[in-house]
């Protein structure tokens, strides 16, 4: 088909291709699964084209190149890094609103599931009337939430630090556990990396409240303005919830923003027997939560929740644009019925953010809570929480196994010990990468009070028991080669 006419092609059939080799990269059991081809980057790496192979032939070259050539993330064995693939309905609502609604405003069905999906998933994480907008992830969900907290710090003190800046010192404080987008927030939102301070852990991951509280007092002598404790449901590193109510507390005794970053964790809400960690959820003046992690949407999916959204829009509206504003009828209070999808630009999601352009995020959350609703949300999350309670427990009773952090949420670390004589950060971590190239069961690596330790997350939605037993398998066997291995050059 000449390029020209790519267009004019039947999307369905494109499409069930697609899916077909996308069925085939998931299928844990398949061999090219396991082992992807060596030549891609040859076959790949052409020339720019002067002129257009057409759309049958990028979508064969999709199939048998790029797609089985991809990512190990979605695979169930993944279990890395706090992100996964997406599951198939996410893909579907993702796809369809790429089509039928590529921006995220205008009278729309799309605009309207953005703000039910909001509600939905405030209502199903316990957030209670919070509002919310989506972003792309963590990093802009935190600087968002943090946005409002300099708008209200300093609005209390009688400054507009959106319109003028910032005009003095603030301190926002945070656990050495909390995730490193919350020191990029600093520098861009004008108070300085170095205004983020760093709260000392306990020997469990969770922010020590009397050296929050120390900290406080000690800026406020020094005439430094607190402006937002940060709290994790959840660390990335060991999945640990910080003492939320006793923080919310100080914060509210202090008057300063509380912010809890639920990015990863907050679903873990879900799960009863750690549902009475959440508390203090309801002090919190912002939240924020990917459901691109454990929830299962497509990469590029978090929200932020705040109690007051009208200072996200004191902190991030923009300015008029004469080509925007006179472009739909929304001021027209005369009109009982919007006739047009350009007759309103719906909620004005642009000025409570840093995105003007945007996808339609929320139709993907509506399509995952929709498909298996809160129940099955729930023991997803109480499935793989299981799955890290299960390596504990197994490790616990097995002489060639350490657990080095005992599991909170669905992380559980852990390390291969042995009678010889070695450094076991090395042996460890030869272990991991012998177990990444077998391309099965991948975990990352982390140090808990200084040893390298395996650290299995498991947040997919493909992901089961299977891939637990299948790991520790992998990491004995491994474990014990390398044993061999090092007993024969002692002989």
């Amino acid at each position: 088909m000449p390029a020209e006419h790519a267009e004019n092609s039947n999307l369905q059939t494109l499409l069930s291709q697609i899916g077909a080799g996308l069925d085939q990269f998931l299928n844990f059991d398949h061999p090219d699964a396991l082992h992807p081809s060596a030549s891609w980057r040859e076959v790949l790496d052409t020339p720019l084209p002067q002129h257009g192979v057409g759309i049958e032939e990028v979508t064969q070259e999709l199939i048998t190149q790029i797609i089985p050539n991809g990512s190990p993330v979605p695979k169930p064995g993944f279990t890395s890094f706090i992100t996964t693939g997406s599951t198939t309905v996410a893909t579907l609502a993702s796809t369809a609103a790429s089509i039928a609604s590529p921006q995220r405003y205008m009278h729309t069905a799309f605009n309207f599931l953005e703000e039910l999906s909001l509600q939905w998933l405030a209502e199903m994480c316990g957030l209670g009337n919070m509002r919310g907008i989506y972003s792309s992830g963590g990093s802009v969900a935190n600087l968002v939430a943090l946005g409002g907290a300099r708008q209200s710090a300093f609005e209390k003190i009688g400054h507009d630090p959106a319109a003028d800046g910032v005009n003095r010192p603030v301190s926002v404080y945070a656990s050495q556990e909390c995730h490193h987008t919350i020191q990029r927030s600093g520098g861009v939102l004008g108070i300085g990396r170095r205004a983020i301070k760093i709260i000392d852990c306990d020997n469990k991951g969770r922010m020590r409240v009397d050296l929050l509280q120390n900290a406080i007092l000690e800026d406020k002598a020094a005439g430094i303005l607190p402006m937002a404790i940060v709290a994790n449901a959840g660390t990335t590193n060991t999945g640990a919830i910080d003492p939320l109510q006793r923080i919310g507390e100080i914060a509210k005794e202090h008057s300063i923003w509380f912010h809890i970053d639920g990015a990863y964790g907050l679903p873990g809400i879900l799960d009863s027997q750690v549902s009475h960690l959440y508390r203090g959820l309801e002090l919190a003046d912002s939240v924020i939560i990917d459901p691109h992690k454990w929830l299962g949407a497509s990469v590029g999916v978090a929200a932020t929740f705040v109690r007051d959204r009208q200072l996200l829009y004191r902190s991030f509206t923009q300015e008029p644009a004469d080509y925007l504003e006179g472009s739909v009828e929304q001021e027209d209070n005369s009109r009982s019925v919007i006739e047009h999808s350009l007759d309103d630009f719906g909620i004005p999601y642009y000025d409570f953010g840093v995105e003007l352009s945007s996808p339609c995020r929320g139709v993907v959350v509506w399509a995952l809570l929709k498909e298996i609703g809160v129940e099955g949300m729930r023991k997803r999350v109480r499935r793989h929480n299981d799955m890290a309670r299960y390596i504990s427990k197994f490790a616990n009773e097995h002489p060639n196994l350490e657990v080095l952090s005992e599991p909170t949420l669905s992380i559980c670390c852990f390390r291969y010990v042995t009678s010889n004589s070695v450094d076991l950060d090395r042996f460890n971590q030869t272990l991991h990468r012998r177990l990444v190239r077998e391309n099965q069961y991948m975990p990352s690596t982390t140090r808990i009070n200084g040893d390298l330790a395996l650290r299995p997350c498991f947040i997919g939605a493909r992901t089961n028991q299977a891939q637990v037993t299948g790991l520790l398998n992998s990491v004995l066997r491994i474990g014990r080669e390398l044993e061999d291995t090092v007993n024969t050059t002692l002989k």
